[in-house]
Parts: C-alpha cells; sequence; structure tokens
C-alpha cells in the first residue's frame, strides 16, 4: 500500500513538472509585487500594453486584460509569430516531409530556379540559414539600405522569389561569420522567416494551414485566431496572425514542455532542444535559436528565458529553471521604448514575484 502511494506521488510530482496549462484553476492571490505593476500598466505608464499572463507549474498566476481588451481578443504581436514556422519545421521533420533543417532551400524551391544574381553559394543555402537568421543574402530589416528589407518585399508579389533573388551579402563591418560567435553572422529579416512557410508547403504537398490546424492547432484546442498570408495565398510565417492570449501561453508552454502536451509528443523533444539552443549571437547579451530570441531577465538574480517577440514590445516567454511562461502583448508599435517597457516589466516585477512565490 505504501508502494503504491508512493507511485501515486511521484506520477503527480512528475506531472507537474511538466504541467499542462489548467486554466480552470486561476490563482486568487496576487503577490503585492504583481499588484503594483497592475496598477502602473492601468495608470499607462506603459502605454498601450494589452494583456500580462504568468504560469507556473502549469497554474495561471496572472491574467490581466488592458485598454479594452479581454479573455477573447486576439492580438496581433507581429513579428513574434514567426516561431510558428520553427514548431511547422519541427513537426515537418518528425513526420519524415522534411529530412533535417539541413536540407538545401532549393531542394524545395525548384520552380524559383534560374534566380537572379546568381551565385554558386546560393546553392548551400539551408532552412537552418533561414530559422538562425544567418543566410548569406543580403536581407537585414534593420538596415533601410538593404536590398531585402521587408518594406520592399511587401510590394512583390512572390515574397520568395524576391528572397532567393537577392544578391550575396558582404560584411563591411564587423567580424565575419567564421570569426563570430557560434560561426555565423546575425541579420534579422522576414523574407527569411516567410520563404520558410513556402518550402515546408511544398515539403509536404499540402496546404500549410490545414497541416497546422490538424497537428498543432487541434492537439493544443486552439481555435478561434485570424490568420494572414503572404500574397500568393501561404501561410505568413514572418507574422501578423492573431490569437488569442492564452493561446500564445500554449504555445509557449508546449516548448517548455519539450513539444509535449496532454501526453502526446506534439513536437520531438529534440527539436525544441536545438529549437530553444544558442545559434548565432544577435546582439549584446541577446542570442538566437530557430526563431527564437535567448536572453536572461531578473532584477537581482538572471534566469535564462527563450522568447517570441514582435514589434511594440511583444514578448512571450518561458523560464526552464522557474518552469515558468508569460505572455506580454501590447500595441506600442514602432514605440522606440516598447521593448523597455516589457523588459521592466519582467525584470523588475514577474521574476521577482515569481522568486518570492518559489520561495
Amino acid at each position: 500500500m505504501k508502494g503504491y502511494i508512493l507511485l501515486i506521488f511521484l506520477f503527480f510530482s512528475l506531472a507537474n513538472v511538466s504541467a499542462q496549462l489548467n486554466f480552470s484553476e486561476v490563482n486568487t492571490e496576487t503577490p503585492s509585487l504583481l499588484q503594483k505593476m497592475d496598477s502602473l500598466v492601468e495608470s499607462g505608464k506603459y502605454e498601450n500594453i494589452t494583456s500580462v499572463l504568468i504560469a507556473k507549474n502549469g497554474k495561471l498566476l496572472f491574467e490581466k486584460y488592458y485598454n479594452g481588451n479581454d479573455l477573447n481578443s486576439k492580438h496581433n504581436t507581429r513579428s513574434a509569430t514567426k516561431t510558428m514556422a520553427t514548431l511547422l519545421t519541427g513537426i515537418a521533420i518528425d513526420k519524415g516531409f522534411v529530412v533535417s533543417e539541413k536540407d538545401k532551400i532549393f531542394k524545395y524551391l525548384g520552380h524559383t530556379l534560374p534566380v537572379k544574381n546568381p551565385d554558386i553559394r546560393k546553392e548551400n543555402i539551408t532552412i537552418e540559414d533561414l530559422l538562425t537568421m544567418t543566410s548569406i543574402l543580403e536581407c537585414d530589416d534593420s538596415n533601410w539600405h538593404s536590398r531585402g528589407h521587408e518594406e520592399r518585399m511587401y510590394f512583390i508579389e512572390d515574397w520568395t522569389q524576391f528572397l532567393v533573388d537577392l544578391p550575396v551579402r558582404s560584411y563591411p563591418f564587423g567580424s565575419k561569420p567564421e570569426d563570430s560567435p557560434y560561426g555565423r553572422r546575425f541579420a534579422y529579416a522576414s523574407a527569411k522567416a516567410a520563404a520558410v512557410a513556402e518550402i515546408l508547403q511544398n515539403a509536404i504537398k499540402d496546404d500549410l494551414v490545414t497541416f497546422t490546424k490538424k497537428n498543432l492547432f487541434e492537439p493544443l484546442d486552439i481555435k478561434d485566431y485570424t490568420l494572414n498570408y503572404s500574397p500568393k495565398g501561404i501561410l505568413n510565417t514572418a507574422g501578423g496572425s492573431e490569437y488569442k492570449s492564452r493561446d500564445f501561453l500554449k504555445l509557449i508552454q508546449l516548448c517548455l514542455n519539450k513539444g509535449k502536451w496532454n501526453g502526446e509528443q506534439i513536437i520531438s523533444a529534440s527539436w525544441i532542444e536545438k529549437a530553444t539552443s544558442p545559434k548565432v549571437n544577435a546582439y549584446d547579451n541577446v542570442d538566437y535559436g530557430y526563431f527564437l530570441w535567448l536572453q536572461s531577465f531578473g532584477k537581482d538574480k538572471k534566469y535564462k528565458a527563450f522568447y517570441m517577440a514582435g514589434n511594440g514590445g511583444n514578448k512571450i516567454l518561458a523560464f526552464p529553471e522557474l518552469n515558468v511562461t508569460v505572455v506580454i502583448t501590447t500595441t506600442n508599435y514602432n514605440n522606440r521604448n516598447a521593448h523597455d517597457f516589457t523588459d521592466e516589466i519582467i525584470n523588475k516585477y514577474i521574476i521577482p514575484s515569481i522568486i518570492k512565490v518559489k520561495e
């Protein structure tokens, strides 16, 4: 009998480590730090915050909506949904439609050949080069002079052709890839994320949205969303699709759970490990995996996180050491303080409050 009780105890203890989200059990006691954060957000200190959700061990600790939003509001988190391409690539590999992220992109984009600005090095561009924002194509959204800047892409009907036609970039400033951390040079560009969707659609030989619904949305019970598409009608994995905050929390919790949901392995743990491991240094103290940012947050003590991020300070984060997931949605688009706002909320209020709960 004692052994049986011990087994039950172990079962629930292990279940708690990779707990699923239980929205029926919401924490009713709000820590004082989160109360203060709530008041400041309500006051408009951080301008257009639309929601803040925090879960620990699968239990919703905090959920609040602001500026006219509610539980059913859908949020355009802009580039945060680039990470959808990461999740779908992992599923496509798991199911054998794609052999590996090391596959050359023209294996799936043969219809774009021949390309402009031909260069034999283009033939070696891999899916991983796109997932890590490190392809050799001259494509950089942080440089208005870049031929591959997203604002130029949006005026072209065929976004993938736009990408592969770009010339090979040079490295006039800073280190070359071979001299950089992880052997890669980062250049953030929406065109790279958008091309992954067409690669996947060609690989599975079916509509990518149908594939997404069956293999990701249905298992996570994600039902109400607004998808964004390229001019060619392909799912836009560069950004723009809208989801409810609770569904964003499910997506990042899935990653924290190493791809498992309700006992089912939705995405292989090995893929999640790859996606959340540093592949390139993006900025000072910020690395990048597969369309996921890697950074440490906290006030006195820092905790590692991987997260989805988009214009306006939108952030959807996982803290593996704390077994915590966080969603912050905003409409502070093109606001130079936007990411500073959400970083302050995380560093000054969320992490310290979680540590106190942990203690």
